[in-house]
């Protein structure tokens, strides 16, 4: 049986028109702690076509993964990421938050403004402030869109090295290299 807090929350989430955190959610209740009532929802819905899940600290509700297909539709082909905008999405996430001179310093080349806008605009990364140093450099991070779209529930999901190795996605070339330069 649903208790009244189970499904306040439950109402809060869906009428929401983005992911809430629990302190938002508890803030717009009235501030009771919503904990176990998330809990709850989560076992409700596990199963169902949808289901509830937490993204880097925001809940929202999602097409059960099995089932995304269903919604697919046709449409033109996305817009696929350069190389450079893949590497520095990549840099962000592993890094953050990063300034553009770290970035080119790890990638060895200038990086174009358009690739950081263009992952800006997808709303992957955002800029997180200024690093307190001369000049205060503006530095980016990811953002909760990132790890909706990947599936991370935070950056701690992020593949590892021995992963990446494992499937594959990595040069044995590119290893060698970075297990040299740890020396």
């Amino acid at each position: 049986m649903t208790d009244d807090l189970t499904r306040a929350v439950e109402a809060t989430l869906f009428a929401s028109e983005s992911p809430l955190s629990a302190e938002q959610i508890a803030r717009h209740l009235g501030g009771v702690p919503v904990a176990a009532a998330l809990a709850q929802l989560v076992a409700d819905y596990a199963g169902r076509g949808v289901e509830l899940v937490e993204r880097g600290g925001c809940w929202h509700f999602q097409t059960a993964p099995d089932l995304a297909h269903v919604l697919r539709r046709e449409q033109d082909a996305p817009r696929r990421l350069s190389r450079a905008a893949i590497e520095v999405l990549a840099i962000i996430a592993y890094h953050e938050p990063v300034s553009r001179a770290e970035i080119e310093a790890i990638r060895g080349v200038q990086t174009a403004r358009g690739t950081l806008d263009v992952l800006m605009e997808a709303g992957w990364v955002r800029i997180a402030g200024r690093r307190e140093v001369p000049g205060r450099p503006t530095i980016y991070a990811t953002t909760t869109a990132f790890l909706a779209h990947f599936g991370l529930a935070s950056r701690r999901d992020l593949p590892g090295i021995d992963e990446l190795r494992a499937a594959g996605l990595l040069d044995p070339v590119d290893i060698a290299l970075s297990d040299e330069s740890a020396d």
